[in-house]
């Protein structure tokens, strides 16, 4: 994946027209704030000698539309700026999306999901905001040093000097805050990692009275963070009152000189004039440079970690000309960590699956299970070994294909803001309404969504407040057969659900074999096995047995192992006909 500064850099190659264009004008705005300065040259030197009425009217008309014209060009620079950072915005905002998405996967510090955002937010309100507009005034500098020169050399020599002092300032500036602006980054981390796990654990904080605790350790980030911003604040308050002290005195300084010139004879009233204002408006953009220094040095930061974050962005995976896989799933040697993790927790796992089976992973806890899943799943990356659908590797396949040919319902079911539909067609905009329902049926909760009141149009809460832990889960079932995806991949489908939850498992299960599906199945209840045909035992992240469903449990009993699935059963499924007539169809099917 092409790194956030390439990506930056082509969509400001893409806005160069506009940038000439902001530049073209930024040179006539600075040649049109001669005008206050000229003006007062000519009144003082021409205008007030002569006593002459007409010229000072015609003096005064001309100064107005310079004037105008000036605040025109001013406007159109300033939306000329915000029209790029609203293209960066545009250009950039898919992709660093996706860079939060995949942050935590790629082992990202806690803190720094919602990093990127960020970033490009300080990237756009930069180029919106002053800094630019007096970044584009400082190369037009020299035209103001140039008149300063006319008037006089010592005028000049003094701007020149007084120039070189305030960029100095900013040297000093750039120095002084770059350090402390990168601890305020990393401090507001540490905060945004604190205030997220305690909103996620907002229910266990409040059960068990840990409110006050975890305040406290808020309170303690939230003191680090102010602190390094404060120190931002005093640096920065210290340069800019410096460098507004210093333009002052320097004016001050010149006024002085064009008074000894006046005297000396060898200026004139207006020249005294018309210089100080024009030191002024030679100065200011150095002045507001000083004063926005913080915003620049902020700006550049987020630029950078743009583009270290994409940096660590995953691949592309290769869009083509796929058939929909239909064969078998190939499991050939896999070894993954979680990501920033240094050991393996699964290791040289290989099995294979045919169209039409399932298989249930079980194990003790710690094994390596969930990791496994994640794994195959695409979530966490693989360092060895490889997986493939019909003999085509995983990560050839584009993403959309992916999502179209793979159903996951992971241990913490997680529906989001929007109707029950919507999250069963996981939020796809032309999804029908036959396809929902059939994805509910396929996990026997069409009836209880048609008793609500707005029935598959009910509107739930972020993360499926409305519902029962296994209303949720089911519902997460249904969103994983949504499309007759190939593929479906379940882990502990079965936590929250009681003895008509299990049977409704058991014949989606068998109804993705019967349709010639495969199922990949985590548990650790006995009556999750009910619609499996194939056991694959874990034991400390390798594969301890795998094959028939009956013989590795038989292996498992005669070594006194339950290898963490409960043995104990519930009651049996209701429907035991139901269940027989979809075994028969998977038999057939094989």
């Amino acid at each position: 994946m092409k790194s956030a500064s390439h990506e930056i850099g082509a969509v400001l190659s893409s806005c160069r027209s506009g940038f000439i264009s902001v530049a073209v004008t930024s040179g006539l705005v600075n040649v049109l704030y001669l005008t206050g300065s000229l003006f007062m040259l000519v009144v003082y030197d021409r205008v007030l000698p002569s006593r002459s009425i007409p010229s000072l009217v015609g003096l005064v008309l001309l100064a107005l539309m310079l004037y105008a014209f000036q605040g025109m060009l001013e406007a159109m620079r300033g939306r000329m700026l915000a029209r790029i950072a609203a293209a960066l915005d545009d250009f950039l905002s898919p992709h660093v999306f996706k860079q939060m998405v995949y942050g935590p996967r790629e082992g990202a510090p806690a803190g720094s999901r919602y990093l990127p955002m960020q970033d490009l937010d300080q990237l756009r309100a930069f180029l919106s905001g002053s800094a630019p507009a007096a970044l584009c005034d400082l190369p037009w500098m020299p035209i103001y040093f140039g008149v300063c020169f006319l008037f006089h050399p010592l005028i000049g020599v003094t701007a020149v000097g007084g120039a070189l002092f305030l960029f100095l300032i900013t040297m000093l500036a750039d120095r002084l805050t770059r350090r402390p602006l990168k601890v305020v980054s990393e401090h507001a981390m540490q905060r945004s990692a604190v205030t997220e796990a305690g909103c996620r654990n907002s229910d266990l904080l409040i059960a068990m009275g840990m409110q006050t605790h975890f305040a406290a350790r808020w309170n303690a980030a939230n003191h680090n963070f102010l602190l390094a911003q404060q120190r931002v604040s005093d640096i920065s308050g210290a340069v800019g009152a410096i460098s507004k002290v210093s333009r002052m005195a320097l004016q001050s300084g010149v006024l002085a000189i064009s008074a000894y010139l006046v005297i000396t004879g060898d200026g004139s009233t207006g020249v005294l004039l018309a210089s100080s204002l024009l030191l002024g408006r030679a100065l200011a953009p150095l002045d507001s440079t000083i004063a926005n220094w913080k915003t620049v040095v902020a700006a550049q930061q987020a630029w950078k970690r743009l583009g270290e974050v994409s940096a660590k962005a995953a691949p592309p995976s290769r869009s083509g000309v796929l058939s929909v896989p239909s064969r078998f799933l190939k499991v050939a040697g896999v070894s993954i960590a979680p990501p920033g993790a240094q050991r393996l927790t699964v290791k040289n796992v290989s099995f294979a699956l045919k169209a039409g089976q399932a298989v249930a992973v079980i194990g003790p806890s710690g094994c390596g299970k969930s990791t496994l899943i994640r794994g195959l799943l695409g979530v966490w990356s693989i360092h060895q070994g490889a997986i493939q659908l019909d003999g085509i590797p995983f990560e050839q396949w584009a993403k959309a294909d992916i999502g179209r040919y793979v159903g996951y319902l992971p241990q913490e079911v997680a529906l989001f803001a929007g109707t029950i539909a919507q999250n069963i067609a996981r939020f796809s905009p032309d999804a029908s309404p036959e396809a929902v329902e059939k994805a509910a049926k396929a996990a026997g909760i069409h009836e209880f969504i048609q008793a609500m009141p707005e029935g598959y149009e009910t509107e739930l809460g972020e993360g499926g407040v409305g519902l029962s832990g296994g209303q949720r889960q089911r519902v997460g079932l249904a969103r994983a057969l949504y499309g007759e995806p190939f593929l479906v991949v379940l882990d502990e489908p079965n936590a929250n659900l009681d003895n008509e939850g299990d049977a409704a498992l058991t014949q989606a299960i068998l109804g993705v074999r019967a349709r010639g599906g495969v199922v990949i199945l985590v548990a650790h209840r006995m009556s999750a096995l009910a619609g499996v045909d194939l056991v694959l035992s874990m034991n400390g992240g390798q594969v301890h047995s795998f094959g028939r469903k009956d013989e590795v449990l038989q292996k498992l009993r005669g070594t006194g192992a339950t290898n963490g699935v409960a043995t104990k059963k519930p009651a049996q499924p209701p429907s035991a006909s139901t269940a027989s007539h979809s075994a028969e169809a998977v038999k057939k099917s094989a």
